[in-house]
């Protein structure tokens, strides 16, 4: 039988392919490994419709948030109804208006929630990836993701070949399409470097109906130098790990890290590398960030398993130009592994994850302001969260100049609940809530984390509430956000 071949086209071309109404599978976790040109051939493509008076919408699935490539089609007008994460301005603007449909969901239930069809038919998957075989052998580039299911199940693939990525990334690669249940077996990851996949996905060359060539870096900027409230978040985190060490609560090994996205976080990790006292260790974590790298290079960090390079392109550029360094250090994995639950509760996960508020009995939102306005998403963090050996979530105490507390008597939206939540930690101190009932848990959040501006409207709250295993007030819950919508400022007193 002879070799495929499969169609070099332009982006325009490829893009004229996709109908309106049709679902479109992205590549793409961040920005790292997403999609480029095509999207912004359909984005082009789009307003050329509409100019016309015809309509031109999409459903859209990717990874998770994908940088440009949402902001490009929500800016055309071409997104009906999107899933599970993004970070757009304007997408983000668009969803708040109702303009779009967005499902909001956990990162590793997407894969089989797609495998299933529950999403329904993926008519289209456009893939980045660093290179190609014949046969249906995809080398994805700087994130996995859920390329591999959308490939799987999508009726036409178009390939973006993107020479900028360096084809070693396949020695970073295990990825493994899960079977359904009840015919799973354990998953054997005993450690984050553990491979038990492949290093390329694969699809039905037939599918392949176009391959797009690319040259673009991911694009991704470095994150700002951790400010003062971010290190003395990362110095409480650091303290408390230190002294759960010293307590032999955390093993004299360490335990795997993961991580979130953001300043927060990015502080958090060089303040770890920092400390002689924290013994190297490992990351089970779904994006490797700016931090990691030079982590890595010290030596702090031995080893990473996630499913994304989400690094600035001059560090990505470091990584590429030593891979024979990187290459034996860090494990690219589809995200249905590297945030699954029974392996991370296996080797019994450090979360660390950043907060939109938290309330006086340790409920997290990380989504919606004032319980209505989408930010990005869940994420990845409930993924993390409920299933981490300790769960902790960081925040500011106050942000906007102080008119806005993240310490509330209850979160207007509730991401992970107080079963799940153990430390809440912002630069005013940290509280450990394990083990202790509400009347304490309540306490410890208002002396330790709470703004001192804030804690005695906080502590009258309480004081003023009827009596019941849970001291909350259902008249005035929510006057702190109440005054935030009608006065610009939670400080109604003033």
């Amino acid at each position: 039988m002879s070799p495929i071949h499969f169609p070099r086209v332009s982006a325009e071309e490829a893009a004229s392919m996709i109908k309106h109404g049709q679902t479109v599978a992205f590549s793409g976790f961040t920005a790292a490994g997403a999609a480029k040109a095509v999207p912004r051939a359909i984005a082009g493509r789009g307003r050329e419709i509409h100019d016309k008076g015809d309509p031109y919408k999409l459903n859209v699935l990717t990874g998770a948030s994908t940088g440009q490539l949402d902001e490009v089609l929500a800016k055309a007008d071409v997104v009906a109804w999107r899933a599970p994460y993004q970070s757009s301005k304007t997408m983000r603007e668009r969803i708040n208006k109702q303009e779009i449909e967005f499902t909001d969901m956990h990162l590793s239930h997407l894969p089989q929630t797609v495998l299933f069809g529950f999403l329904g038919n993926v008519d289209w998957a456009v893939i980045e990836a660093a290179e190609i075989t014949s046969d249906g052998r995809i080398y994805l580039s700087s994130s996995i993701g859920a390329s591999p299911t959308f490939m799987h199940c999508a009726e036409n693939v178009i390939i973006e070949l993107n020479r900028y990525h360096s084809v070693r990334l396949s020695e970073m690669a295990d990825i493994k399409i899960m079977p359904p249940p009840p015919h799973r077996s354990p998953i054997p990851i005993y450690e984050p470097l553990n491979k038990i996949g492949f290093p390329y996905a694969v699809v039905d060359p037939k599918k392949i109906v176009a391959v797009v060539e690319n040259d673009e870096p991911d694009g991704i900027s470095p994150f700002d130098s951790p400010d003062e409230i971010s290190r003395r978040i990362a110095h409480q985190v650091v303290d408390f790990l230190l002294n759960e060490l010293r307590a032999g609560r955390i093993p004299k090994e360490f335990l795997p890290l993961q991580a979130g996205v953001g300043n927060i976080a990015n502080a958090v990790m060089s303040c770890l590398g920092d400390d002689p006292d924290i013994p190297p260790f490992m990351m089970y974590t779904e994006v490797f960030q700016d931090a990691l790298v030079a982590l890595m290079e010290q030596g702090q960090l031995q080893g990473a398993s996630t499913t994304s390079l989400t690094v600035s392109d001059e560090n990505l550029r470091l990584i590429y130009d030593n891979m024979d360094f990187f290459t034996p250090r860090i494990v690219l994995r589809p995200q249905e592994l590297s945030n699954n639950p029974g392996v991370i509760r296996r080797l019994g996960v450090i979360a660390l994850n950043t907060a939109l508020e938290f309330d006086l009995n340790g409920h997290a939102n990380s989504t919606h302001v004032c319980g209505t306005n989408l930010v990005n998403g869940i994420g990845g963090s409930g993924d993390f969260t409920r299933n981490a050996y300790l769960s902790i979530f960081m925040a500011p105490s106050v942000v906007k100049g102080g008119k806005i507390s993240t310490v509330v008597p209850m979160v207007t939206h509730p991401d992970h609940n107080e079963h799940s939540v153990q430390i809440l930690v912002t630069e005013q101190g940290l509280a450990d809530l394990r083990g202790l009932g509400p009347r304490e848990r309540t306490k410890q959040i208002i002396e330790k984390c709470a703004h001192p501006d804030y804690r005695d409207y906080l502590r009258r709250y309480v004081a003023e509430s009827p009596p019941g295993h849970i001291s909350q007030n259902l008249r005035h819950a929510f006057d702190l956000h109440i005054s935030l919508m009608e006065k610009g400022t939670m400080k109604f007193w003033e």
